[in-house]
């Protein structure tokens, strides 16, 4: 493996965005051609980090770049494939970097842009935003699930990691969940407007009818009451 200078590698590991270290977390669990990751990044962390499939093939030869990550050429066919494996000092990375605090999430949803000035435009548009985000959500379920089926009946990757997987997987499912739960009950309200411009009793009316249901606060102190 070629070893660069410090100044290089330090530039090298200046440049690191999550989609980086993504990816060298999955060289973590084994090596991968470029095609594979292309394949496996979707499924592993597709719905949380959407964006990291378009750059992948730049961000795994700057792990490569950075010594995080060693190369290796497989023929396959005509060409020769390029596989990837991570070095100690990429274990090493991902290990820092996971120790780092993290960001919250930051969402990218433009449908529900669309939604959000739907009084600009006709009820019959609003309705079909609405009714995609619905059949994205129940897509997204239905893929969740079979996923989560080929785990229970032993044949997933990877099953030695299933406990840390499980959590992200059910982050990703009750989020998809809940868009569709949302969608569903927002069409349910739309179905009710003339317009988009004059729901029933009016704007403030809607919106104080939309408010979030406030916990009960003595919920939690009922809770730990002892029992008689």
């Amino acid at each position: 493996m070629r070893i660069l200078p410090w100044e290089v590698l330090c530039s090298e590991m200046e440049t690191l965005t999550s989609t980086s270290y993504a990816l060298l977390a999955l060289l973590g669990l084994r090596d991968w051609s470029t095609y594979e990751l292309a394949r496996q990044l979707p499924r592993s962390v597709g719905l949380v980090w959407p964006r990291a499939e378009a750059r992948l093939y730049a961000e795994a030869k700057k792990l490569a770049r950075a010594g995080l990550a060693v190369t290796r050429f497989e023929p396959t066919g005509r060409r020769p494939r390029t596989v990837y494996g991570i070095t100690q000092a990429g274990r090493d990375a991902v290990a820092g970097w996971l120790a780092l605090p993290a960001a919250g999430p930051s969402l990218e949803f433009e449908a529900m842009l669309k939604v959000a000035f739907a009084d600009l435009g006709s009820r019959s548009d609003l309705v079909q935003r609405l009714t995609e985000i619905a059949d994205d959500a129940e897509l997204k379920l239905t893929v969740g699930a079979a996923i989560s089926e080929q785990y229970l009946t032993g044949h997933g990757a990877f099953p030695d990691r299933l406990h840390v997987s499980g959590l992200a997987w059910r982050f990703m499912q009750d989020h998809s969940q809940m868009i569709r739960d949302w969608a569903r009950w927002a069409l349910a309200e739309v179905s009710t407007w003339p317009d988009t411009q004059h729901p029933p009793g009016g704007p403030l009316t809607a919106f104080i009818r939309y408010q979030p249901t406030p916990p009960d606060a003595n919920a939690g102190d009922r809770s730990t009451e002892p029992e008689r």
